[in-house]
């Protein structure tokens, strides 16, 4: 294997059932539900293994109203990953479906966008409509990793291992970032919030929980730039993720999906 090959894990830790409407800025027409799953992602590979995003507890889960499958860290335990040995833990962005579970990686560094930590901390945050899908508790747990010297903070596109890069989208969230990862099928790209669903980058469509609109519909072209085709681009909430790829292995379907290999046509 060259040294810049990954495998990549889309493990499922959440669910929250919804109805479509609730899924786009403009509504939408369909009375049908359209639920949202919650992953969080392993990228294993020469380097060792990178976890992108950590998720939330049980409760969280409960405060939030959403219902929590497998704790993450069984999830990563069904693929022999031992959260203690993780050294790198990508954060997407601060949203507490993103970062929570922040005792979970007690030897890991925590990659996350300049822009994120400064808008999260920030002025932006004195507004509720901006500061909603974040949780107090969270950014602090963050905050203290960066005096603990336990942060490295990126600015746009950067490398995090040979064959791994983040590159900030932002739209969703100010400092949200995608990640790119080599795999032996070209280039993955793990969206996370830049595109929540399909829909969303098929077709154009925003997510209502947003910061600015025009970085999200840019965003949708530059992830497709990003990966070496349109369907190697993976949303962060589609529970269509399960089905169009395969098991990591035997028995862990509809809960551990492997991402470098060829997706299923929708």
């Amino acid at each position: 294997m060259s040294d810049d090959i990954h495998e990549i894990y889309a493990i499922r830790y959440g669910h929250h059932s919804r109805p479509a409407a609730a899924n786009y800025i403009d509504g939408d027409p369909h009375d049908v539900l359209q639920p949202l799953d919650f992953f969080v992602w392993a990228i294993v590979g020469p380097s060792g293994t990178i976890v992108v995003d950590t998720g939330f507890d049980e409760a969280m889960g409960k405060k939030r109203q959403r219902e929590m499958i497998k704790p993450v860290r069984e999830g990563l335990s069904a693929l022999g990953i031992a959260p203690g040995s993780v050294k790198d833990v990508i954060i997407s962005h601060l949203h507490y479906d993103h970062c929570g579970n922040y005792d979970l990686f007690p030897q890991a560094r925590y990659h996350l966008q300049d822009r994120e930590m400064a808008y999260a901390t920030g002025r932006c945050m004195c507004h509720r409509a901006l500061r909603l899908p974040f949780e107090v508790e969270d950014v602090i747990a963050m905050v203290r990793k960066v005096f603990t010297g336990r942060c490295a903070f990126h600015d746009g596109e950067d490398q995090i291992v040979p064959g791994v890069t983040v590159h900030h989208i932002g739209g969703h969230s100010k400092g949200l970032q995608s990640v790119r990862v080599k795999t032996r099928l070209g280039y993955v790209v793990l969206a996370a919030d830049a595109s929540h669903l399909y829909t969303h980058i098929d077709g154009g469509r925003v997510f209502p929980l947003v910061y600015n609109v025009e970085e999200v519909v840019e965003g949708y072209e530059t992830l497709k730039k990003l990966a070496s085709a349109p369907r190697h681009v993976v949303p962060g909430h589609d529970p269509a993720v399960l089905t169009r790829y395969p098991a990591a292995k035997p028995g862990l379907e509809g809960w551990v999906a492997r991402l470098d290999a060829e997706p299923k046509a929708a």
